[in-house]
């Protein structure tokens, strides 16, 4: 019992001088660490379904993210953006005048292959769009949810929202 008593005072001691280190910092828990250093290249699909301007360039600012995180490595990493929400008229030809560093921006996320947009093509067609009024850099999909469905267990994709 005695030795029970000291091994827990012991450790109880070990336990409460990190905490009582912490009693007077406005950080009681310590500062974060990095969990990784490095991530392998993967295939992904994003489900786009945006409300928003702001909110589609947030989508294309973390695919790009991810695209740099992957060393823009063609042969192994391919990020592809089904669309299906408000960001559709944003690649419609007639809209290039008000959407033009939009689309200039997502046209050069293009260029390498890494990313590629795809466009459900039953979205297009509920905002009023046909496929031959879109960019060209656009590749229409018949819908979006078997387009992601078929990624996902066709072509071993990773679903992100």
């Amino acid at each position: 019992v005695q030795c029970f008593a000291i091994v827990l005072l012991a450790f109880l001691h070990t336990m409460a001088l990190p905490l009582l280190a912490a009693e007077d910092s406005n950080s009681p828990w310590g500062n974060s660490t990095k969990s990784n250093d490095g991530y392998t290249p993967h295939k992904v699909v994003y489900d786009v379904g945006t409300t928003s301007l702001d909110e589609f360039s947030f989508v294309l600012d973390r695919a790009s993210f991810l695209k740099n995180l992957y060393e823009a490595n063609p042969f192994d990493a391919s990020i592809i953006l089904v669309l299906h929400g408000a960001e559709v008229p944003f690649f419609a030809i007639e809209n290039y005048a008000e959407y033009k560093d939009l689309m200039q921006r997502a046209h050069s996320l293009s260029l390498d292959g890494i990313i590629e947009f795809r466009m459900c093509e039953q979205a297009a067609n509920a905002f009023g769009y046909k496929p031959d009024e879109m960019h060209g850099f656009v590749k229409m999909a018949l819908m979006a949810d078997a387009e992601i469905i078929r990624l996902q267990h066709e072509e071993s994709y990773v679903y992100m929202r």
